[in-house]
């Protein structure tokens, strides 16, 4: 999963929101280099993507990546499920979506110290841009996507890989949209992290 569904599912604290994040960017054991409740959010962070991994529903959307870009289907998925986690937003959350994105960037612009180095770099341009709510815009999916080529090696077939998405658009969003409703009900039963509530019925996308 990417940075928008791991935000949304840590929970409303500050420590959690952190936690949340930093799983991306933190390696090894969190136990005594954070707080509790970040090293909570972090093995969360953890948990999400081993249930992600596995789950059948992520295997077939990763499976309706073409073979040539194939290789890098895992993010081209976490990425495109952010993106229809911005459209169906309301269904699963009901504060605001900018509002969100403006609460988390407000989270780590006061924690900078907290911050490893990596994401501290690239805080700056995520609030700029807006990573978080500006994924509901498929053309910043793509530009996310090919900025992504500059940290992987033989990077070139990842280029333009938005063209998977729009190949199959309607096929990923039927993964997301029976994939997400299983994946907070997963977070709302782990025991060692923040409890989120189930989604309600579905109601008009954002």
């Amino acid at each position: 999963m990417n940075f928008l569904a791991h935000l949304r599912l840590a929970g409303s604290r500050d420590e959690a929101l952190l936690g949340g994040m930093l799983g991306d960017f933190v390696k090894g054991s969190p136990e005594g280099r954070f707080s509790a409740g970040v090293a909570e959010g972090i093995r969360l962070h953890r948990a999400i993507d081993s249930f992600a991994d596995g789950h059948p529903v992520t295997r077939a959307s990763r499976g309706r990546i073409s073979p040539v870009r194939r290789r890098f289907a895992g993010v081209i998925v976490d990425v495109c499920y952010d993106h229809f986690l911005c459209r169906h937003w309301r269904r699963f959350y009901p504060e605001d979506l900018d509002a969100f994105a403006r609460r988390v960037y407000g989270v780590l612009s006061a924690n900078r110290p907290l911050l490893p180095e990596r994401l501290t770099c690239v805080l700056p341009r995520m609030i700029a841009e807006n990573w978080l709510s500006g994924y509901i815009h498929l053309e910043r999916v793509g530009d996310a996507l090919d900025r992504m080529t500059r940290r992987l090696t033989r990077g070139g077939a990842f280029l333009r890989s938005v063209e998977e998405i729009e190949a199959s658009y309607a096929a990923l969003e039927a993964d997301f949209l029976a994939f997400f409703p299983e994946l907070v009900a997963f977070c709302a039963g782990w025991n060692g992290g923040p409890r989120v509530p189930v989604p309600v019925a579905a109601g008009a996308g954002r």
